[in-house]
């Protein structure tokens, strides 16, 4: 990898252990931007309180065991002990031709892959898909797409509701209206067909209308869990008449879930009973108020009494935390994983915190690691949840749709033929939906605008599809392909300086998204590398200049950079699963 951090980190850590012996290997030499330089390495001062020597010696130690000759123009030591590392035109220059017939733009497959199962999406079978799914989507999508591209094995986990007592009425609500307008309705709009059936089960149960309609809907309820095998065929048949509606968002949204990803609650039932039996035979659960718990030292509720985790209910049936516990086991003893990836909302941190201390209890984790990827809301420009005027959820079918329209007419009178205007605007309205929810750190809360979010200006997804647009039409103009741009590049301005030495930055943005769940850092880096371009065309010009045409000595290394800074747009972009059109 040319990342000039990664490189430069791996120089200090041979310095130090040079300077202070091999029990100091691996010690994180803390490379930072600096104001003052390009970088700044800040191990002087956690190493001075091991060392119990003044910060700035340990510094100058450091530094005179520091081999950074061809790599850096300048060091020195500011501050109380801070050493600044200003690198040479000639050396990023270097690096960055090296990457111009790279197509992973300088980003290694990792030689420590990790077998990574990712919860994200999670709709329910017969509702619609809300606002609400949208950022679970796009985050565990962005996520899984980048960790494979460093090579890492990811499991996609789509923990579709598919499972539980609404199926009994469910079931029974289908077989009165017929498979037809059953399908037909689940395709337009699911959440009529459930209130539909919720509706008939209250009328019955309050002997209102619709028979012994409850009656029937419990009965199929035990059926369903009891493995009928008609039962379950119509079941099957509701749950796949949701996947291709399902399907059909994810299509919209450019996610890359199938249905070979989809493990739903259903797939955990016949492991249910198995995991409260040995959560029972281990001790860790108990039987309180005719209720199978847990009782987690540090998890208390109102009043400070002990908070359970229920894993059984009193009626005998099981709920979220039972399936979670199994999925939890299955991924970790089954999938083999080393890390455990949940795309969920923040209110649910408590219950999942809860979850990850059971298994690991119990000793099904081993060596497998649970994070919570924590999920905030998207809120109306009244800053409460995003919702329709009569109060209920934005359909995200619909705020898709919109998206699409809304790009339409940004871009409705550029001359293009109808097909690709409605590329364009499917590739733009996504895209800017997408990326101003990836550009927020997930657990944030952001507004949902679209006014900004279409705009062609400013840290939006329009914004950096252009720049990659504008870079093609300097190519078109120059009568080149961008992969033909050979280099080698050279720095003679600052601004390319600027450009170039950003660019050697894509792998470290690729792996903070990955450490952290973070998109929101590689859209900061994307957004970087468009408002550098910006820098770069005002100061340098690649095909035409005031004077007239460039000159080929000057017009090569920059038409290289520009094709660098457009297969890193485009890659960059493409992990945050953004289509980039070729015009705008």
């Amino acid at each position: 990898m040319s990342d000039p951090q990664l490189v430069l980190a791996a120089r200090v850590q041979a310095a130090i252990v040079a300077a202070f012996g091999a029990e100091f290997a691996g010690t994180d030499p803390v490379i930072r931007p600096s104001q003052f330089a390009d970088l700044q390495a800040n191990v002087a001062l956690p190493l001075s309180k091991k060392l119990r020597r003044p910060p700035r010696d340990v510094a100058q130690d450091l530094v005179a065991r520091l081999d950074v000759e061809g790599i850096c123009a300048k060091v020195e030591v500011s501050g109380p002990g801070f050493v600044n590392l200003t690198l040479s035109d000639e050396w990023i220059a270097h690096q960055a031709s090296l990457l111009l017939d790279d197509e992973r733009v300088g980003v290694p497959v990792t030689d420590r892959p990790q077998t990574i199962p990712v919860d994200y999406s999670a709709p329910n079978v017969a509702k619609e898909m809300h606002v609400g799914h949208l950022r679970t989507t796009v985050v565990g999508d962005a996520f899984a797409r980048t960790a494979e591209f460093r090579g890492h094995k990811v499991i996609r986990q789509n923990h579709i509701g598919d499972w539980g007592t609404p199926f009994g009425m469910l079931i029974e609500h289908l077989l009165e209206v017929g498979e037809a307008e059953a399908e037909a309705e689940l395709q337009t709009d699911p959440n009529a067909f459930y209130q539909a059936a919720r509706a008939k089960f209250e009328a019955s149960e309050k002997g209102e209308g619709h028979g012994d309609f409850a009656t029937r809907a419990r009965a199929r309820v035990v059926a369903l869990q009891a493995g009928d095998a008609g039962t379950l065929a119509i079941w099957q048949r509701l749950v796949d008449m949701s996947k291709a509606y399902f399907n059909k968002v994810y299509r919209q949204l450019d996610v890359t879930l199938t249905d070979a990803d989809l493990a739903g609650e259903s797939m955990y039932n016949d492991m249910l009973a198995d995991v409260c039996d040995e959560l029972e035979a281990k001790g860790l659960a108990v039987v309180d108020d005719g209720a199978l718990c847990v009782f987690l030292d540090g998890f208390t509720g109102r009043e400070g009494k002990p908070l359970p985790l229920i894993i059984r209910k009193s009626d005998g049936g099981y709920g979220y935390a039972t399936t979670d516990l199994a999925a939890l086991r299955y991924r970790a003893q089954k999938l083999h994983a080393d890390r455990v990836v949940y795309v969920i909302g923040i209110p649910q941190s408590l219950h999942l915190k809860m979850v990850y201390e059971t298994a690991r209890k119990a000793g099904w984790l081993g060596h497998t690691e649970p994070f919570h990827a924590g999920i905030g809301n998207v809120l109306g420009p009244d800053g409460r949840i995003l919702r329709t005027r009569s109060g209920k959820p934005v359909k995200l079918a619909e705020l898709l749709a919109e998206g699409v329209e809304r790009a339409a007419q940004v871009i409705a009178d550029r001359g293009y033929d109808e097909r690709t205007r409605a590329e364009i605007a499917h590739a733009v309205g996504i895209g800017a939906i997408k990326y101003a929810d990836l550009s927020v750190a997930r657990d944030s809360e952001y507004v949902f605008d679209f006014d900004r979010m279409i705009a062609l200006t400013g840290n939006t997804g329009p914004y950096l599809q252009y720049a990659a647009a504008r870079i093609r039409s300097i190519f078109r103009l120059a009568g080149s392909d961008p992969a033909q741009a050979t280099g080698p590049i050279t720095i003679t301005h600052p601004a390319e300086r600027a450009l170039v030495l950003h660019l050697l930055g894509f792998g470290a943005a690729i792996d903070a998204l990955i450490e952290d769940v973070a998109p929101h850092k590689l859209a900061a880096y994307l957004y970087g590398v468009a408002d550098a371009l910006t820098g770069f065309y005002e100061n340098c010009p690649v095909v035409k200049g005031p004077d007239g045409p460039v000159p080929d000595e000057v017009r090569a290394p920059r038409l290289a950079i520009c094709a660098l800074a457009l297969n890193t747009l485009v890659t960059g972009l493409g992990l945050l699963g953004i289509e980039v059109p070729e015009r705008m």
